[in-house]
């Protein structure tokens, strides 16, 4: 049976510089943690190192103290023979909300010049609107488009659904599909059923990305690779499973002998996990890794809820000291997400649905108080579900007759570049700190003043040195 099948070596991006550690250890490994093994994972033949965008990007300015912007370049220079990519949230940029089209197309343009080869581009709706601007400037400045379906279940996400997203998909201009499972809930058999259909539906190239959360992922890409999918995205072992992606290895020792072979060295593999099993280990010591992340979460599949999302709402409700109604809020977040068009969950709408969820359990009182976030998305502030809004709840968040958007978000944004660069002028040492200012205005700023004290306080060692008064 085997010898039938054609000769197709299945290809893999690997994630543990981005996905995995932001999964497992909240985007906390430093880019002084990560260079070292850059050589040695050059030489793999992954198809794509993911190693930027997604949380990084915040995570470096706010708790690293690290230009996102430096590590891209030194990553870059590193990786001579394979490409980079990132994960970038369309209109979203990597922040929380959707900015102004120059905005957007100067952050791909940045991107790509500093060193990525392929942008993932996903909007939280599956809104392709929120995509098209990220997608026509990838394609000029000549990196690869992208485009992910935001994959969840619900009555409105059936095949038919899925494969005329993808058609869409093609025609504006993307040069590949992912299919971004970020709650681990495509099981094995319904990956055979969709990567089938969407191949028989385009030609271009289909990625799956999915998460260990529900315990299915490496037998989903198993049934996935027989069914055609060309890359698979996985994590090396030390930063494997839980709610990461399933491990490097084992999919590699999964397919050796077949037609699917990668033809990846073990002992290679073998010696990069070897160095990142110190800094997992670590981060368990530390606290940093909770040991729950590593475990398998059938909830996930209960309740359709990403394994981010589970830990921001168990802290949420820490706070609160209402721990004991953990599983109040996990039976409200659903009801949440019909409310609000049945969005999928992840970033932002997995916030918005969630933290929503947790207020109207604590406030006894479904949509008492409402945020912010949740009078935006029912105002189409984020742009179209697939499915409409509850009316009670729209009228009783908003009231009658309110202001409700049906145009791409965007279309009522001005330009903001210049403003933001007006506003960042004292601090700017390089052309791409207006976009770190533009996604985090504060985060930004407070690590411009860091990096300011710390050239004052070199220079003035350097001058010590000189002068003869500092001890060499």
């Amino acid at each position: 049976m085997m010898a039938e099948i054609e000769k197709k070596p299945i290809k893999i991006t690997e994630t543990v510089l981005r996905d995995a550690h932001q999964s497992l250890i909240a985007t906390r490994m430093t880019t002084e943690q990560m260079l070292p093994i850059v050589e040695k994972m050059d030489k793999v033949g992954y198809h794509s190192v993911e190693c930027w965008g997604g949380a990084t990007f915040d995570a470096s300015l706010r708790f690293l103290k690290e230009d996102p912007w430096e590590r891209l370049r030194k990553f870059r220079d590193g990786f001579k023979n394979t490409k980079l990519q990132m994960l970038f949230r369309g209109q979203n940029i990597l922040g929380y909300r959707p900015y102004a089209d120059d905005v957007v197309e100067y952050f791909v343009q940045k991107s790509v010049s500093n060193g990525i080869d392929i942008i993932r581009i996903f909007d939280c709706l599956n809104d392709l609107r929120n995509l098209q601007t990220a997608v026509t400037a990838a394609n000029k400045e000549k990196g690869e488009a992208q485009v992910a379906l935001s994959y969840t279940l619900g009555d409105a996400y059936t095949l038919d659904y899925w494969v005329e997203v993808a058609k869409r998909i093609e025609d504006m201009g993307a040069n590949s599909i992912c299919i971004k499972d970020m709650a681990g809930l495509l099981v094995p058999y319904r990956a055979t059923e969709l990567v089938e259909a969407l191949k028989n539906a385009v030609s271009l190239p289909i990625q799956l990305h999915t998460h260990y959360t529900s315990g299915v992922a490496s037998m989903t890409y198993l049934k996935a690779v027989e069914a055609g999918v060309d890359v698979i995205d996985t994590a090396m072992s030390p930063f494997a499973l839980g709610t990461s992606q399933p491990a490097t290895e084992v999919m590699v020792e999964t397919f050796k002998g077949t037609p699917y072979d990668t033809g990846f060295d073990q002992n290679l593999l073998s010696e990069i996990a070897d160095y990142f099993r110190p800094i997992r280990d670590e981060a368990l010591e530390s606290g940093l890794l909770n040991p729950k992340n590593m475990g398998v979460n059938i909830k996930t599949l209960l309740y359709q809820v990403p394994g981010g999302m589970l830990s921001n709402l168990t802290s949420q409700l820490k706070e609160q000291g209402a721990e004991d109604k953990f599983y109040d809020v996990l039976e409200e977040v659903p009801r949440v997400r019909k409310d609000l068009g049945e969005p999928p969950l992840v970033t932002p709408s997995s916030q918005i649905v969630g933290t929503q969820a947790v207020f109207n359990v604590l406030m006894g009182e479904r949509y008492k108080m409402a945020t912010k976030e949740t009078k935006d998305i029912l105002s189409g502030k984020y742009g179209e579900t697939v499915k409409p809004f509850d009316e009670d709840v729209k009228k009783k968040v908003l009231g009658e007759n309110p202001d409700v958007i049906t145009c791409r978000p965007a279309d009522l944004i001005p330009d903001e570049l210049d403003t933001l660069r007006k506003e960042c002028a004292q601090w700017m040492i390089q052309d791409e700190d207006v976009l770190s200012y533009a996604l985090f205005p504060q985060v930004a700023t407070d690590f411009f003043k860091y990096r300011e004290a710390q050239k004052t306080k070199i220079d003035q060692t350097v001058a010590d040195t000189k002068n003869g008064s500092y001890p060499v």
